[in-house]
């Protein structure tokens, strides 16, 4: 098994687990940032070289002897399960990706045929019923999670404790996980714990989101894309997840956590 998704800087600074839609451009940013006193130039999950990562296969003995000897700061980030499901709707779903294309190929096909999902194209202005439309891939995501049909779970909308469960399960440690919603203090945490070759100033730093500006704009406020029948498919998907992570799953308008992680619980929970 490995540590999938894991990210570690050439210095050995700081290992990473990445969980998709949850800041990991900027993340991976700062991290070769640190390391090089400079940017990655492109979407940092194409970056190959200047920085370790599990898919890179010369990456992977260092990641998993640093990791299991937790010889690293290791931290990993999270975001509202609300939050995060409607980004990957409108990112992955609707959106157009950076190599012109819809994401997967036949996948939108599959969604409109099986589920009537309509999403829009850049040549109409991305027009359709956002909301009848988000609720009807609700019950795809529900159905590739729950069935793993009529496909796998996409690792944008599977469990983040899914994601997070792996490092710990496979030998690694966890020192810090912080929230989407308050980065900059979770991030400048995990700064002052390491030692950084160039310093990082995080309100200067652009926010790299990779998914922006190729897709359609949410047009309502979180809270109207989720009727009742929504709520329970979404706690059904991400109950580990609002638990663990102290979202809150009874008010989709409320981003914000109500407690911190408690690192002993997800390891004990995620170590199982």
């Amino acid at each position: 098994m490995g540590f999938p998704g894991t990210w570690m800087t050439e210095s050995e600074s700081v290992v990473y687990r990445v969980v998709p839609k949850c800041a990991c451009s900027t993340i991976g940013q700062i991290m070769f940032y640190a390391d090089h006193g400079r940017f990655f130039d492109g979407d940092i999950h194409d970056a190959t070289t200047g920085m370790h990562k599990w898919a890179i296969e010369a990456s992977q003995p260092l990641i998993e002897k640093n990791v299991k000897t937790h010889a690293s700061y290791s931290f990993t980030c999270v975001r509202n399960p609300y939050t995060r499901i409607l980004s990957s709707f409108f990112d992955k779903i609707c959106g157009i990706q950076r190599n012109g294309k819809r994401y997967r190929g036949n996948m939108v096909p599959l969604l409109t045929q099986k589920y009537g999902i309509e999403v829009g194209s850049p040549e109409n202005g991305f027009e359709f019923d956002q909301i009848a439309s988000f609720r009807r891939f609700l019950l795809f995501a529900r159905d590739t999670i729950r069935w793993r049909k009529p496909m796998e779970p996409d690792i944008h909308w599977s469990a983040m404790s899914g994601h997070i469960s792996t490092f710990i399960l496979n030998g690694g440690r966890y020192d810090h996980i912080f929230f989407t919603e308050k980065f900059d203090e979770g991030m400048q945490h995990v700064l002052d714990n390491i030692e950084v070759k160039n310093a990082i100033d995080l309100k200067t730093i652009p926010r790299f989101n990779e998914s922006e500006g190729h897709g359609p704009k949410r047009l309502h406020p979180v809270e109207d894309y989720f009727d009742d029948l929504s709520k329970h498919l979404v706690y059904e998907i991400y109950k580990k997840d609002f638990n663990l992570f102290k979202y809150d799953f009874e008010n989709p308008g409320n981003k914000m956590p109500l407690g911190e992680v408690d690192l002993a619980e997800v390891h004990a929970k995620l170590g199982e």
